[in-house]
C-alpha cells in the first residue's frame, strides 16, 4: 500500500488550482521517492483531481497525473493530516486583487494566504519549511513569518519564496524544462538549510546552473517584475499595431524585423486583441500599488500605462467591429470563435473575449460563442462575474453557446477570432461564408487566419495591425 511506503521526503501543497496541481504532478513524476499531497478545501475540486476529468486542461497533464496518482501523488481535503506529515509545505492559494478597502483595484488580497499561514501554525506538529508559491507582494514573507511563529508551542518555521514561472497552455513543458528555478531564503544558517532542502528536490530533474538562489525580497519582486516585463512587450507591440493600421505598415513584418535584433528577441511580440489571464494585469496593478506606497509615482505611472494600453486595445477591437459594420450592430449576430484567454487552456480569467463581448452587447449585438475547451457553465459564470450583460437583460436574450463552430457561425454577420486555437486555421471558411449574412465580415483578433484566402472567398477582412488596401496601393 502507498500509505505504508517509506518516502525520503513528504510535501504538502495547499491549493489545487492552475499552479498547485500541475507543479505537484511534475514533482511527483520526477521524484518517486517523495510523497506529494495536494489539498484543497473545495471537495468538488479534489473530486475532479481524483477522477478521469481533471478540473483544468493542460497538454500532457492528464497523462502525468494518471501515471503517478495513488503512487506518490495524492489529492485530499484533509489538510491537517497533510500538514502534519509534511516537511515542505507549498502554499499556492489564490491572491486576487482587492475589490474594496485600501488599495482596492490594485493591491493583492492576501486574506487566503494569511488564513493558510494561520492554519499551518495551528496544526503543525513540528518545524516546517513553508514555501510561497503564489505570486505575492515583496516583503510578504516578513508578515507570514510573524503569523507562523506566533504559535504558543514554540514551533519555528522557515519561509522560502519559490515563485512559479509557468505559462498556461505550456505548463507541463515549462515545469519539466524550466528556464530557471528561483528560490529565495534568509541568509541565516537555518534559512540556507531550508533553501538547500528545496534545491535538493528540484535537482532531481533541473540542472543545477538553472537553480538560482537569492534573498527573499529579490525572489518575491522578481516574479512581479517578470510578468510586468512580459506584459509590457505585448502592450508595446499592440500600440504599434494601431500605428501600422494607419500608415500601411504590417505589424507582423515590423515584429519580425525588430525581433531579429538579438538585443530585443522575438518572444511576446505577437500583436493581438490584448493579453488576459490571472497574472499579468493583477501583478502589474500590484506593482503599481507598491510603487505608490513607496512614494514612487513616476514608476507607478509608467507600469500602469501597460494596463491602460491593454484596455484600449480591447476597446479598439470592439469599436473596429462596430465601425466597419456600418456603425450599427444592433440585432446582428457576431460569432466569437474562442473564449479562453489563450490557446491550450480552458482558463478564462481576464480573457479579452469577455470585455469585447461586453462592449458589443452594449450595442445590442447578438453573440454566439464557440470554444473547444471552455465549458458552457464557465462562460455563463464569467458573464455574471464580470457583469458583462447590459442592464435588464438575461444571458439567453443575447448570447448562445455553440458546441460546433459551423453552427456558431450560421446566420452570422461577422466572425471574430478571440483565441488563437490552432483548429481555427483549418476550418472550411467557404462553408461558413455560404451560411452567413452578406456582406460577411471577418475580424481576426489573433492574426492567425489566411487573410488573402478569406478575401478571395468574399469576406471583408480586418485584422490587428494589418494595412488596408487604400494605404498600400501607391496609385491611390
Amino acid at each position: 500500500m502507498a500509505s505504508e511506503q517509506k518516502f525520503d521526503c513528504y510535501i504538502a501543497c495547499l491549493g489545487a488550482g492552475y499552479v498547485g496541481g500541475p507543479t505537484m504532478a511534475v514533482i511527483a513524476k520526477n521524484c518517486p521517492n517523495i510523497k506529494v499531497t495536494v489539498v484543497d478545501i473545495n471537495p468538488v475540486q479534489i473530486s475532479k483531481w481524483n477522477s478521469d476529468h481533471l478540473p483544468i486542461y493542460e497538454p500532457g497533464l492528464d497523462e502525468m497525473v494518471k501515471e503517478v496518482r495513488g503512487k506518490n501523488l495524492f489529492f485530499t481535503t484533509d489538510s491537517e493530516s497533510a500538514i502534519k506529515e509534511a516537511e515542505l509545505i507549498f502554499v499556492s492559494v489564490n491572491t486576487p486583487t482587492k475589490m474594496h478597502g485600501v488599495g482596492a483595484g490594485r493591491a493583492a488580497n492576501l486574506k487566503n494566504w494569511e488564513l493558510a499561514a494561520r492554519f499551518i501554525s495551528k496544526v503543525a506538529n513540528g518545524p516546517k519549511i513553508v514555501i510561497e508559491k503564489s505570486t505575492l507582494p515583496v516583503r510578504t514573507a516578513h508578515s507570514m513569518r510573524r503569523v507562523l511563529n506566533s504559535n504558543d508551542r514554540g514551533i519555528k518555521f522557515e519561509i522560502l519564496s519559490n515563485p512559479e514561472f509557468l505559462a498556461e497552455g505550456t505548463a507541463i513543458s515549462d515545469l519539466m524544462q524550466p528556464d530557471r528555478v528561483l528560490i529565495g531564503g534568509e541568509s541565516t544558517e537555518e534559512g540556507q538549510k531550508a533553501v538547500n532542502r528545496l534545491k535538493w528536490v528540484y535537482q532531481k530533474w533541473v540542472p543545477e546552473p538553472k537553480i538560482i538562489t537569492t534573498n527573499l525580497w529579490s525572489s518575491e519582486l522578481s516574479k512581479l517584475v517578470a510578468n510586468a516585463f512580459l506584459a509590457q512587450r505585448i502592450s508595446s507591440i499592440n500600440s504599434i499595431s494601431a500605428l501600422c493600421e494607419t500608415t500601411g505598415a504590417d505589424v507582423d513584418e515590423v515584429s519580425r524585423a525588430i525581433g531579429m535584433d538579438s538585443r530585443i528577441g522575438n518572444k511576446f511580440l505577437q500583436s493581438s486583441v490584448g493579453f488576459g489571464g490571472s497574472c499579468f494585469q493583477k501583478d502589474i496593478l500590484n506593482l503599481v500599488y507598491l510603487c505608490e506606497c513607496f512614494n514612487l509615482p513616476e514608476v507607478a505611472a509608467y507600469w500602469n500605462q501597460v494596463v491602460v494600453m491593454n484596455d484600449w486595445q480591447k476597446k479598439r477591437f470592439s469599436m473596429k467591429i462596430v465601425d466597419k459594420m456600418f456603425n450599427t450592430i444592433a440585432g446582428k449576430k457576431i460569432a466569437m470563435l474562442g473564449f479562453a484567454f489563450k490557446k491550450n487552456t480552458g482558463d478564462t480569467r481576464e480573457t479579452a473575449a469577455i470585455y469585447v463581448a461586453q462592449q458589443l452587447l452594449e450595442e445590442r449585438a447578438a453573440i454566439s460563442i464557440y470554444d473547444p475547451k471552455v465549458e458552457a457553465d464557465q462562460i455563463r459564470h464569467d458573464f455574471d462575474e464580470y457583469k458583462a450583460l447590459p442592464a435588464n437583460t438575461a444571458f439567453d436574450d443575447l448570447i448562445t453557446i455553440a458546441t460546433d463552430p459551423y453552427e456558431a457561425v450560421k446566420g452570422a454577420h461577422a466572425i471574430a477570432i478571440m483565441t488563437e486555437w490552432d483548429e481555427f486555421k483549418n476550418y472550411d471558411y467557404e462553408r461558413m461564408f455560404a451560411s452567413m449574412n452578406k456582406p460577411a465580415f471577418f475580424f481576426d483578433g489573433r492574426n492567425i487566419a489566411d487573410h488573402a484566402k478569406l478575401q478571395a472567398i468574399g469576406f471583408d477582412v480586418y485584422a490587428i495591425g494589418k494595412p488596408y488596401d487604400s494605404l498600400i496601393n501607391m496609385d491611390r
